[in-house]
């Protein structure tokens, strides 16, 4: 309980957000050449708006354990990411951990075979911390300004997919 002669230090203060949302695609190609391109970081460019070069810091790239820069640039401003992948189980799924100074989430991905030439594509996405005042109120009363993103990236990532043969 607080009384009135407490002092109370913002800092302390912590509001615990945990946001998630998934979504799903449909990708005319077959799982084997889906989970080849997601795999391969060259092509990230191609699906990820603002994405400049992903460095490795430790481990084998795409590997359990894995430790990553990843470099945004988003008009004047950089952004970067330490992407840790936690479970590489590719062509089935892929999760990964990705850590910013005033947010984290983790990242499921997960590939099924519908046919030779079908895959289904499903993201989860769930924020586990956001400690800075914008984007926690951003997430509380905008949460699709998260979501769109991540549904624009599945979008990107099917047209990359469904033009190599």
């Amino acid at each position: 309980m607080i009384n009135s002669c407490d002092k109370i230090d913002p800092k302390n203060i912590s509001i615990s957000l945990k946001m998630k949302f998934e979504g799903s695609i449909i990708i005319n190609q077959s799982i084997d050449k889906v989970t080849a391109l997601f795999n391969d970081p060259k092509y990230l460019k191609e699906y990820q708006e603002g994405f400049v070069r992903k460095e490795l810091v430790s481990g084998m790239e795409g590997q359990n354990g894995a430790i990553s820069k990843m470099y945004y640039q988003h008009g004047k401003r950089e952004m970067i990411l330490k992407e840790t992948v936690r479970s590489n189980q590719l062509p089935h799924s892929f999760e990964a951990f990705y850590e910013h100074r005033h947010m984290d989430n983790i990242m499921k991905c997960s590939f099924i075979k519908l046919d030779d030439h079908t895959t289904k594509y499903q993201v989860e996405v769930q924020y586990t911390r956001i400690n800075w005042v914008l984007p926690r109120l951003m997430a509380l009363l905008f949460p699709n300004m998260y979501k769109k993103p991540a549904r624009r990236w599945m979008e990107n990532f099917k047209r990359l997919a469904e033009k190599y043969e």
